[in-house]
């Protein structure tokens, strides 16, 4: 082994991650509102960087006022679709009061306490701290959420998922004494189906305990819902468009969203003419010239890999793209990598958080790949199929006698030609939210 010291030549290649390289990793992966907020901020900080967005147009008082009831009717259908505000809940429950028998300090604490009411109907927060935080008792503070559960939907103003499920028994069921008590007494065993312990101790039979759960079913685990405390509308902006002519498909970038970029020529002009004078101003105009270059090659470059990415899904999933989603073929990213010789990870942050508008819907890029799932001819099917097949098979079983997981290996082989392992068979239940045979079986 040669230990001697000295001096070596040595010439070796690397990529050094520079800012610029950063910043186009991060354009790539941004959809069309995260790219939108990144170049309304770089405007802000490049002042050779002019915003233009195509949606929003300047102000004319003589059309204005033109368009004033055109402008009420579509004020008043888009109101119609919006979201449910904390003050229309409040006012859906303080309506529901008698507000002669309450006093005013009542009132604001009832008026507190349903604006700490989650979507869900759910009071979150402890009543002991909201009580301190309005120097009252916690006494009173409980009285005043006892008047707000005797409130329509039944269950709202609970504290946990047990308490909803108490009240709307009590409400509406009071005559089921055995529910009543195994959802107070036996809540966390009777949820886990460990039914024959509670028929032991309560000296019941399983039909009854099945009795009861079949009454669960019928409660609302949710009862805000009903108020549309959870129902903002949500709107997705497809970032590419597939559209079908005949038998010909064609890509389309969805830019109409995003603000158009121009170069801000009367500035740079302006201070470009004392750069002899000031080299600090001439290297200021440099670097952000070279930022403005940077981020429209940058834009650019997400562009044309998205594109090309979305091209090859449309090459291999063809049959999707005509039939829909039950004709999903397996792919992974490292099909669409290798095929497009890119790094698969470049594939993750082309596809991330974006959606793509088909004939056949609107769909996250993401969810164009599964993994491959091997059949007895030797073909591949997707896990989304075998998905859908699990579910298929566990909805028509005998609920008396539900399919362990290895049945459902074995009937899968048998009669799909898919060659599953018990072990993804669980895996693939529990991401369908699909208990086990256990805590499937029925009593009657």
């Amino acid at each position: 082994m040669n230990l001697k010291a000295g001096l070596w030549q040595q010439q070796t290649l690397k990529l050094t991650m520079t800012q610029e390289l950063s910043q186009a990793i991060a354009l790539l992966q941004y959809n069309a509102q995260e790219l939108t907020a990144f170049l309304e901020n770089k405007a802000l900080e490049n002042p050779l960087m002019q915003i233009e967005n195509g949606n929003v147009q300047p102000m004319n008082p003589l059309i204005d006022r033109n368009r004033k009831k055109s402008q009420k009717a579509e004020k008043d259908w888009i109101e119609q679709i919006a979201g449910k505000t904390s003050n229309s809940l409040e006012n859906q429950l303080i309506s529901q009061l008698n507000l002669k028998t309450l006093t005013s300090e009542q009132l604001k604490i009832i008026r507190h306490l349903i604006h700490n009411l989650d979507e869900n109907g759910y009071l979150f927060g402890d009543l002991s701290d909201m009580a301190k935080a309005l120097k009252v008792p916690e006494e009173l503070a409980c009285e005043c959420l006892l008047i707000i559960q005797t409130l329509e939907p039944v269950g709202i103003g609970a504290r946990n998922l047990q308490e909803c499920l108490l009240i709307q028994i009590e409400w509406e069921y009071p005559d089921e004494e055995l529910a009543h008590k195994i959802i107070s007494d036996y809540f966390v065993p009777f949820a886990d189906k460990k039914w024959k312990q509670i028929a032991k101790e309560l000296q019941v039979s399983l039909k009854d305990i099945q009795d009861v759960f079949d009454l669960i079913q019928l409660l609302n685990p949710k009862p805000g819902a009903q108020l549309g405390l959870g129902d903002s509308t949500t709107y997705v902006i497809p970032d590419v468009i597939v559209e079908r002519n005949g038998d010909e498909y064609t890509i389309r970038m969805c830019d109409d969203s995003l603000p158009r970029l121009s170069f801000n020529d009367g500035y740079y002009k302006k201070f470009s003419g004392i750069q002899g004078q000031d080299p600090s101003v001439t290297r200021f105009l440099q670097e952000k010239m070279q930022d403005y270059q940077w981020i429209l090659k940058s834009i650019e470059q997400r562009k044309e890999t998205l594109t090309k990415v979305v091209a090859k899904i449309l090459e291999k999933q063809v049959i999707f793209f005509q039939k829909g989603p039950n004709y999903l073929s397996p792919m992974t990213m490292k099909d669409i990598a290798s095929e497009l010789e890119i790094h698969e990870s470049t594939v993750s942050r082309a596809v991330r958080e974006k959606f793509v508008q088909t004939p056949v819907g609107t769909f996250p890029l993401k969810s164009f790949f599964t993994s491959t799932i091997q059949t007895t001819s030797n073909e591949n099917t997707s896990s989304t199929l075998v998905k859908k097949a699990i579910s298929s098979m566990i909805e028509k079983e005998d609920k008396q006698k539900p399919l362990s997981d290895q049945e459902i290996v074995e009937q899968l082989k048998n009669a799909e030609g898919m060659v599953v392992s018990r072990r993804t068979i669980a895996k693939y239940r529990e991401q369908l939210g699909i208990p086990s045979s256990s805590k499937r079986k029925r009593f009657n």
